[in-house]
């Protein structure tokens, strides 16, 4: 097992886009490994290259005993939103927060060989597959929530132990909200 270090909101490479996968190769298919590792570890229902410090559009997931990842992901989302699902995050330790998402989602990208793939999820399933793409944009769940959920959220962040001395960054996401507030 290759069990990495998670990085805890604040660290910069939660903010940077990842960059595409080009090269389908032996180093690969090791953060593949070293991201499911980290992940079924800490435990999590996903975890992206970026939470563990690299820069690459690749994310796996556990989600209703499926087992997986994805490279170089390209969503399509449904207009019906789950307002109220919980959600949290491995780099938000012990934060969990309502967070509007879309129900159902279909995942185009590649595995690890470079071979087309398409999935489909419904409910967490399509929670992970945009939590974790939204990681390889830069993009925090925290950035999705309503202003009041944002608000009660920054304040448990400024509270908690594991958090530095760093004021916390928002931006907008680059994604349909479907007419919802941000």
């Amino acid at each position: 097992m290759a069990i990495q270090s998670i990085r805890l909101f604040g660290d910069p490479v939660l903010r940077t886009p990842a960059e595409p996968v080009t090269d389908f190769d032996k180093e690969l298919r090791k953060l593949v490994k070293d991201l499911t590792d980290t992940m079924l570890d800490a435990p999590g229902a996903g975890l992206a290259a970026p939470q563990i410090g690299v820069g690459l559009r690749v994310f796996t997931y556990y989600v209703d005993d499926q087992l997986g990842h994805l490279i170089n992901p390209d969503l399509d989302l449904s207009d019906e939103m789950d307002e109220e699902g919980e959600e949290g995050c491995l780099s938000f330790p012990g934060l969990s927060y309502p967070t509007p998402r879309a129900i159902r989602a279909v995942a185009k990208g590649f595995n690890m060989h470079g071979e087309p793939v398409t999935l489909e999820g419904t409910d967490l399933m399509a929670r992970c597959f945009q939590h974790e793409t939204d990681h390889l944009d830069g993009i925090l769940f925290i950035d999705r929530m309503d202003p009041e959920q944002r608000k009660l959220a920054k304040k448990a962040i400024r509270e908690a132990e594991w958090f530095g001395a760093q004021a916390p960054t928002f931006k907008l996401s680059p994604h349909a909200t479907h007419g919802k507030a941000l």
